[in-house]
């Protein structure tokens, strides 16, 4: 799912070659995350209790808030691990690579291992997670402020960093122009999965949608709908 607080909150990480104190700290991470999203997937964001939280992961209702300060942050800190990605795929990218070009390699591999990031994810967590924050305003709004803002701040700074004209405007614009492609797929994404596709059948059409969607901010939108006839 993702990492919070140093937790990795998926199903796929390796935690027999962890020590058995890091490996007990994260099994009580990924308990309590689990338990949390199925009350909240069963009973709705606001009628789950964090004490329930803690009763159904068998831990205190300290422990819960030592992992997550908040009830939002239950729902919201694993997703919110990614907000700076954008920004380390640009400063990560190989010499003579383009910002758009990193930015559309990091998301098509994303996309290749079904990173839930990417929206093309189909396990019921991911699902649940994707829902609640729909049906839930305090949620909706926290992933407004958090990928439609903070990320683009980030990303803005980190191509400004790496512009040798260090142009604001120009940083900004491409952030935004950025940002907005990839919350148009992952949006997408989001639609085709709560819609029951399944991630693997889904996946052609949505590696084909990325590539032409990034191609659109290489190459401009020229004079799209210029013609109305």
């Amino acid at each position: 799912m993702a990492t919070h607080h140093g937790l990795d909150l998926g199903p796929d990480r390796d935690l027999d070659a962890l020590p058995l104190r890091e490996r007990k700290k994260i099994q009580t991470g990924i308990r309590i995350f689990r338990a949390a999203i199925g009350l909240f997937a069963e009973r709705g964001f606001d009628q789950v209790s964090v004490a329930e939280i803690a009763a159904a992961a068998e831990v205190s209702k300290m422990t819960v808030f030592n992992y997550f300060p908040t009830k939002e942050d239950l729902v919201m800190g694993p997703m919110e691990q990614h907000l700076d990605e954008p920004a380390r795929a640009v400063r990560d990218r190989a010499p003579g690579t383009s910002a758009v070009a990193a930015l559309r390699e990091d998301f098509l591999a994303a996309l290749e291992r079904k990173d839930p990031a990417t929206g093309l994810n189909d396990d019921q967590v991911v699902l649940d997670v994707i829902r609640l924050v729909h049906a839930t305003p305090a949620l909706s709004s926290r992933a407004t402020a958090g990928f439609g803002q903070q990320a683009q701040i980030l990303l803005a700074e980190e191509l400004c960093a790496q512009d040798p004209a260090h142009d604001e405007l120009t940083a900004r614009i491409a952030a935004a122009q950025l940002l907005a492609v990839r919350l148009a797929l992952i949006g997408g994404n989001h639609r085709r999965m709560l819609a029951g596709e399944r991630a693997d059948a889904a996946l052609p059409a949505a590696l084909e949608e990325a590539r032409r969607a990034f191609a659109s901010v290489e190459h401009g939108l020229g004079d799209y709908c210029t013609d109305r006839a």
